[in-house]
């Protein structure tokens, strides 16, 4: 489902319920008014009780591709009327769209983006003024990338959302917000 669609969608159906799999760092940057934040990772042991939920249900990641995951997780737990959000929190923010910020913070992607480029370049600048022997961490680097690439998993993302900095403020209590998402009785339509 693209942005613009859930935005309508958001506005005609007060059923609809969305179901952010970010972590929680993530979500407390940006999200949509609304959504639950169940992170991809803890959704697995709660994929049973979401299934109970009524309505469409929509998955947001930063992407698409957590929410990709998370939707085969819960269409093999049983829940039909599932869908992603089609590009994710970058394109309903790409295209305007109002989102809801609890603490602002750089992305995961970008601080991938500065430790993989920094140890590259702190790498090669020892490779080739203290020992060749450095040149094992650019290769080790790109190799990780690589990897993560053909896998669409991010070894070194899912080691930064581990750092104090990254985390919510709040501590994801998982139990309560699905109890929450399950009692959903919907959003007031503007």
């Amino acid at each position: 489902m693209n942005a613009i669609r859930l935005s309508t969608l958001l506005v005609e159906d007060a059923s609809v319920r969305l179901l952010d799999v970010r972590t929680s760092s993530e979500f407390e940057n940006a999200h949509i008014s609304g959504a639950y934040n169940v992170p991809l990772d803890l959704l697995g042991e709660h994929a049973e009780d979401v299934r109970a939920a009524t309505g469409p249900v929509v998955l947001i990641c930063q992407s698409g591709q957590r929410a990709s995951r998370a939707e085969q997780l819960l269409r093999n737990a049983g829940q039909a009327n599932v869908h992603v959000l089609e590009g994710g929190m970058k394109e309903w923010m790409a295209r305007g769209l109002q989102v809801n910020r609890v603490r602002a913070r750089m992305s995961l992607e970008r601080q991938v983006r500065i430790a993989a480029g920094a140890m590259v370049a702190l790498g090669a600048i020892a490779a080739l003024t203290v020992s060749p022997l450095f040149a094992i961490v650019p290769a080790f680097i790109g190799s990780g990338l690589v990897f993560s690439g053909l896998t669409d998993t991010c070894g070194m993302g899912m080691l930064l959302a581990r750092l104090p900095y990254n985390r919510g403020a709040v501590t994801c209590d998982t139990e309560t917000i699905v109890r929450r998402f399950l009692a959903h009785e919907g959003r007031e339509r503007p």
